[in-house]
């Protein structure tokens, strides 16, 4: 072990030995209402769920409690920005906003007021630039990335060729939802098949003139970005219209357990991406069980333990908790600040020792992050709903996106962003 890591170690272990006298504190831009509800509910269950886990088994994280301050957004992006100006006087250390657009009003926003955004596997794509944005984090992977693994994964059942098949995307009609789109379309361009775009607006329940214009047009494959009741609705509009569940992929937020229960048996082989592996057996669900719901600390219910939201947003929480204690190493103080904070999320390292250490081996893929990637590798899984056992099934292991399509991409965003912006890229 080297003298760099033994210092840690040691500063680690006094800080955790050390009473909890100070507040490190975590906003929660949650939504448990509206149509979003299904999605926002579990994951900030899980969120919170292992900050208490930290609290009450560890003593917070290097001897300082988490507070959390939960704020209902609604998935309103006027309301989520209201959240951002009410709490962040609080000391508020990092923002998870969990909704694209409110990710795109809070980049600047936060960015003047030097706070870290951690936006997981959404919002603005050409954030894992981190020379322009430089208090933006998106690992471990983003929307470009599940775009690229989509159209790998079809690659690979195809024989290495998409060559004039027809994939059509549905698609929430907002920023979010639009994402993806540039990136099929490059990747269109590059393997020769078509590709039909499909409009759903918000909130998504009326979805039959798509899944009819699907019906006439017979494509080889649907790929879906949707959210919230839109994945339930579009389950069952492609039931409805018979439409091969096995060659109905949608995105890691459109790959929920309440996206498929609905639709009962008619919704068995759909599948989905994932970014975080299911395993309700995980060692740190039977602690978050016995700290924090027998001791009557839950966010909710319990029933969300395990699932792939909760999972995720337990997931994003420990991330968050080691840039934490990564930054109290780094500055060799408890009571951090955000600007300390940022140092500890762009040098954070996440092993495959570490996660067992955590208690959550696998749940993730090992990454590590830098001042020019603030995106991590980009990996995700191709899991399938087998609606007889109730349960996701993994199919594949990490599958990689194509960076020859997607950094130029995010080099290109990137830079028009710093210019419209005024921004010189450089590292902090």
């Amino acid at each position: 072990m080297t003298l760099k890591k033994l210092a840690a170690l040691a500063l680690t272990t006094t800080l955790a030995a050390a009473p909890a006298v100070a507040d490190l504190v975590i906003p929660d831009l949650s939504y448990r209402t509206g149509p979003y509800a299904a999605g926002g509910t579990p994951f900030s269950d899980g969120y919170q769920d292992y900050f208490n886990l930290l609290n009450a088994r560890d003593g917070g994280i290097g001897g300082e409690a988490v507070r959390i301050v939960e704020c209902e957004t609604g998935y309103n992006t006027e309301k989520g920005v209201e959240c951002y100006e009410s709490t962040k006087g609080e000391g508020a250390l990092i923002y998870q906003p969990l909704s694209t657009g409110i990710t795109y009003q809070l980049i600047p926003k936060a960015t003047a007021d030097q706070i870290p955004l951690h936006t997981m596997g959404y919002g603005r794509t050409s954030a894992a630039k981190g020379e322009v944005f430089n208090w933006v984090f998106n690992y471990p992977a983003n929307y470009w990335d599940a775009a690229s693994v989509m159209v790998n994964y079809l690659l690979g059942e195809n024989g290495g060729s998409l060559d004039g098949k027809k994939i059509a995307l549905v698609y929430h009609n907002s920023a979010y939802g639009k994402e993806p789109i540039r990136t099929l379309e490059n990747l269109s361009a590059q393997h020769g098949f078509k590709l039909d775009l499909l409009a759903v607006d918000h909130p998504g329940q009326e979805q039959k003139s798509q899944w009819l214009q699907i019906r006439r047009s017979r494509p080889d494959y649907v790929l879906m970005w949707g959210w919230g009741v839109m994945n339930q609705v579009a389950v069952q509009e492609a039931a409805n219209i018979g439409f091969p569940m096995e060659n109905f992929i949608g995105n890691w937020w459109s790959g929920a357990e309440h996206d498929v229960t609905p639709a009962g048996a008619a919704a068995n082989g759909y599948k989905s991406l994932n970014m975080n592996r299911i395993n309700a057996e995980l060692p740190v669900f039977a602690d978050i069980k016995k700290h924090v719901h027998d001791a009557g600390n839950a966010a909710g219910d319990g029933s969300n333990i395990g699932k792939v939201l909760y999972t995720r947003g337990m997931y994003a929480a420990m991330l968050a908790a080691e840039g934490i204690a990564n930054a109290q190493s780094i500055h060799g103080v408890s009571d951090i600040t955000p600007a300390q904070l940022r140092d500890g999320m762009e040098s954070l390292e996440i092993t495959n020792a570490r996660m067992e250490e955590l208690g959550m081996g696998g749940v993730g893929p090992a990454f590590s992050v830098s001042c020019s990637d603030h995106g991590g590798n980009g990996l995700g899984i191709v899991q399938q709903w087998n609606a007889g056992e109730g349960k996701w099934v993994a199919l594949t292991d990490y599958i990689t996106p194509d960076d020859a399509v997607t950094q130029p991409l995010i080099d290109e965003d990137a830079a028009a962003f710093a210019a419209e912006n005024n921004i010189t890229p450089g590292c902090l």
